[in-house]
């Protein structure tokens, strides 16, 4: 039988990027699937098994209550006094840094009887890469020297005061002889010298956020401890921070997920944004390579250790280009960024990385002519879909069949007439040329209404996209949901398209599927055929809300807050396209990576709907629409960061602003009721 992919939902997850630390919900780290410690796409401890007297501890709970740390019980009955209260456990409490991690073993007894008991840890280490992991691969671990594993650039060594350390093959058993109750520590410290990324040093400001709906302030505090954990840097540019796109397959530079991690994490930071955006321009493209996807001008992709081969067969280079969105996002970020109070001259530094972008997006994007940006992998061993829903199968018509390339993406044409129309107005509101820019996208805009809507039995609606054939991909998606607020289309067409997005067939009541229930292609746990992604909500919400759709935004985002307990409020990568009439709560995804910084960020963008809130530093003005009633009952903000002040808020429950602080030389804008 062919390697399957390991599953994810089951396990507990730590992270300090660049270490990440999965283990069974028992605490234990086996070898096998993707459990250990991994570190810049290597694993380096792949098992570690704590037993007591020779008994594993019989698991009766556990929890994360930090992106870096996770926390076990499990009882040992067989040491314990008879009777049919445990009166004998052992806690195990881990904490992973940004070069190890630290675990703390607690024998805990209640009866008064200390006991003489060997406590002892099995550890071993495979440097099994990333790739290998995931495509289900095994390999045999690698033998120590001493306490410590080494391969030529990368070592895993340990630390054990007070343990015997023995060497036993391929592994270490670290052995203490104990008289409990008491406490024992072990750690594990990397290095590695081809790191591509180090921790950012930085964390995200922390606005206070009280809530009616206590699920909204447990989703925000678990996203913002998660986005924290994700930060990474360049080891020349520690300031300039990003967030690795997701924990463990995507832990590294994303350009798609590390853009939209920041645009929807700006009321939070514009900080992260400007070093998303600057790390990201300093791998801009400067030639034309297929064997890469790299373009002049273009923006990367994804950056790893060594070229990535995927299940699925494709082989992809530590630099690759092979994204179709990437670069107008970044140009949309830019604008954005300096909408919510990026400096001037950080501003004013990315002027020649936008007008680059530019050229790519006004020019080679079209690489057939026909006035709309597509993709086709040249390499031959690239991706072979290319915009956010990137795996083989994602294209497909209304009837299930596979569209062919190359293919023109709806929301790729509306990134790209959203980014130059945006650095239209960024270039001119700083006295600088935009010559042309008005007029390409106004055709853009005609080209699409002509070619792009399609009438099925779900409705009249943009199609998913064009094949190679100029046919329309006439699948409903949920990518239709990203051309809202992209200019891209009339009011009335807005209004269309946000009455089916809110459609069961659509939104599943835990969020948006990505595609229609009722399409030949639909499968609820699909990749991108019918899960929900939150990311994708939070997206459309976005959407929906720059379109005066704020009541339509509301009712995805209490989906979405309805889903988060289900996951302890960490959002996953994705999750089942289960309806809420199929299931009480949504069904994992079970190779879902978890954290995924664009789905907590996700929980940023509900905090943005439930204020109805929009900033524009340079015209120091302040929106607030929120929706009437309040999807959180009452909700008061206070601290979030704004040109370099504070921005407090207070809403009730039915919606009204009833309290509202604002940084100096800032005024508010006539509110309006929620849409």
């Amino acid at each position: 039988m062919a390697d399957l992919q390991p599953l994810l939902h089951d396990l507990a997850i730590a992270l300090h990027a660049p270490t990440v630390v999965l283990s069974g919900r028992d605490g234990q780290i086996r070898g096998g699937g993707t459990q250990g410690l991994l570190h810049g796409d290597l694993r380096l401890l792949s098992e570690a098994v704590v037993t007591v007297d020779g008994h594993e501890p019989e698991p009766i709970g556990g929890d994360e209550p930090g992106a870096d740390r996770a926390r076990f019980t499990g009882l040992l009955r067989p040491l314990g006094s008879p009777g049919p209260d445990p009166t004998v456990w052992l806690r195990r409490d881990r904490r992973v840094t940004a070069a190890g991690m630290t675990e703390e073993l607690s024998l805990v007894s209640t009866d008064g009887v200390r006991r003489r008991c060997v406590v002892e840890v099995v550890l071993a280490a495979d440097f099994a890469p990333i790739d290998e992991i995931k495509s289900g691969g095994r390999r045999a671990p690698v033998t120590p020297a001493g306490s410590r594993w080494a391969t030529d650039d990368a070592v895993s060594e340990v630390t054990a005061e007070g343990a015997e350390v023995v060497a036993d093959g391929p592994r270490l058993r670290l052995r203490w002889t104990i008289d409990g109750p008491a406490t024992v520590r072990w750690s594990l410290r990397v290095s590695d010298e081809r790191a591509r990324f180090v921790p950012a040093g930085t964390r995200l400001p922390r606005p206070a956020v009280h809530a009616d709906d206590r699920r909204f302030t447990a989703l925000l505090d678990r996203a913002l401890d998660d986005l924290d954990g994700l930060l990474l840097a360049e080891p020349d540019h520690p300031a300039d921070a990003f967030a690795g796109a997701g924990a463990p397959w995507f832990l590294t530079l994303f350009g798609r997920d590390s853009l939209w991690a920041a645009r929807l994490a700006l009321p939070l930071s514009v900080d992260l944004a400007g070093g998303t955006l600057r790390t990201l321009a300093r791998a801009q493209g400067t030639r034309h390579d297929p064997a890469t996807g790299e373009a002049p001008g273009k923006i990367l992709h994804e950056r790893r250790r060594d070229t990535f081969e995927t299940i699925d067969g494709a082989s992809l280079p530590a630099e690759y280009y092979g994204t179709v969105d990437a670069t107008a996002l970044w140009v949309c970020l830019l604008h954005d960024a300096w909408r919510w109070g990026l400096p001037e001259d950080e501003v004013r530094d990315l002027l020649p990385t936008l007008r680059f972008a530019l050229s790519w997006i006004t020019g080679a994007a079209d690489s057939d002519g026909d006035g709309f940006a597509e993709y086709r992998d040249e390499s031959g061993h690239g991706l072979a879909n290319q915009g956010w829903k990137d795996s083989g199968d994602a294209v497909r018509f209304h009837d299930g069949e596979q569209a062919n390339p190359p293919i023109a993406l709806a929301e790729v044409q509306a990134y790209q007439h959203e980014a130059v129309v945006r650095a239209a107005a960024l270039l001119t509101a700083l006295g600088e040329p935009a010559d042309g820019l008005a007029d390409w996208a106004s055709a853009l805009r005609a080209r699409f209404r002509d070619r792009f809507w399609v009438s099925t039995s779900d409705g009249h609606y943009p199609a998913l996209a064009l094949d190679g054939a100029k046919r329309p991909v006439d699948a409903l998606t949920s990518n239709i949901g990203h051309l809202l607020g992209t200019g891209l289309l009339s009011d009335a067409e807005s209004a269309s398209i946000g009455a089916l997005l809110v459609d069961p067939a659509l939104a599943s009541g835990f969020g948006l599927r990505t595609m229609s229930a009722s399409a030949g292609g639909y499968s609820p746990l699909s990749y991108h055929c019918g899960s929900v992604w939150p990311h994708d909500t939070a997206i459309v919400i976005r959407g929906l809300q720059r379109s005066g759709q704020g009541a339509l935004a509301a009712t995805l985002a209490s989906q979405l807050l309805s889903a988060a307990p289900a996951f302890d409020y960490r959002l996953p990568e994705l999750f089942s396209g289960h309806s809420a009439e199929e299931t009480s709560s949504p069904l994992p995804y079970p190779a879902s990576c978890r954290p995924q910084a664009w789905s907590a960020a996700a929980a940023v963008s509900l905090l943005v709907a439930f204020l109805g809130l929009e900033v524009d530093v340079p015209a120091g003005t302040v929106t607030l629409t929120p929706p009437r009633p309040s999807p959180v009952g009452a909700l008061r903000v206070t601290g979030l960061p704004l040109a370099g002040g504070t921005l407090d808020v207070t809403v009730d429950a039915s919606g009204e602003v009833t309290g509202l602080r604002l940084p100096p030389g800032f005024s508010v804008l006539a509110e309006q009721p929620g849409q």
